[in-house]
């Protein structure tokens, strides 16, 4: 597996609240977790690197070699519950940190299969020879809207209230989680990124900078898009091939 991974606080943010964490196994398995904190600079910065470090520690602690895909995909609910209560109980302990909490679009990538699980707006899309595929759904206000009928995708992207998501991690007790279970071609490329990305960046400009496969200048080369287009948010980017 071939992983390239970088995250950047934007032109207009003074702090970068996005984090993640990639790693590998020895049986050809990569992982990735990104996380898009919010709740004021503190809170959205303590949220989202304490979500990264929980989900991480779950995944390192608990994969094994030749797991069930059922196995899989308990730990990634396991890794997700288990940080959402550790954000949910220090955001509730300390009264300067109330409501704050994280995005998060996770991912096992294994023998051809991409396990995905996010609560939130931050994405996973699948790239292959010129064609960009959205894996996962938003949560948030504007895609109850497109799904209701009330308004379009291109109405969605001037909606003046596109930033507000229905889930996150750590701002209720419990969380409900989305999965995703998609096959990986060797010529596809698995793409996880935060909302810094998308509002800054269509389907169109992706494809442009991703279209020649050099799936190792990825990550640079959309952060790079996404802050000449005016890169009014923080912005992450991983890329996983086989």
């Amino acid at each position: 597996m071939r992983i390239v991974a970088k995250t950047d606080k934007g032109r207009v943010r003074e702090s970068n609240q996005d984090a993640y964490a990639v790693g590998e196994f020895p049986d050809e398995v990569a992982w990735a977790v990104v996380c898009d904190g919010m709740g004021g600079a503190a809170g959205g910065n303590i949220a989202s690197a304490l979500a990264v470090k929980v989900i991480s520690d779950k995944i390192n602690a608990s994969y094994r070699e030749n797991m069930r895909d059922s196995s899989i995909k308990n730990i990634l609910d396991s890794a997700l519950t288990a940080a959402n209560i550790e954000v949910y109980d220090m955001a509730d302990a300390k009264p300067e940190l109330k409501g704050m909490g994280t995005t998060v679009v996770c991912a096992i990538v294994r023998n051809g299969c991409a396990f995905i699980a996010h609560a939130g707006d931050s994405r996973a899309y699948i790239y292959n020879n010129g064609s960009l595929r959205q894996v996962t759904t938003d949560h948030s206000v504007v895609q109850n809207l497109i799904d209701s009928g009330s308004i379009t995708k291109e109405e969605a992207e001037r909606h003046p209230n596109k930033n507000l998501i229905t889930r996150a991690i750590g701002v209720d007790k419990g969380i409900e989680i989305d999965f995703d279970e998609v096959e990986l071609d060797d010529d596809e490329i698995l793409i996880l990124c935060t909302d810094g990305l998308t509002n800054y960046v269509s389907d169109d400009e992706m494809i442009s900078e991703v279209s020649d496969g050099r799936y190792y200048a990825f990550a640079d080369r959309l952060i790079k898009k996404a802050n000449n287009n005016g890169g009014g948010d923080n912005v992450t980017v991983v890329a996983i091939a086989k």
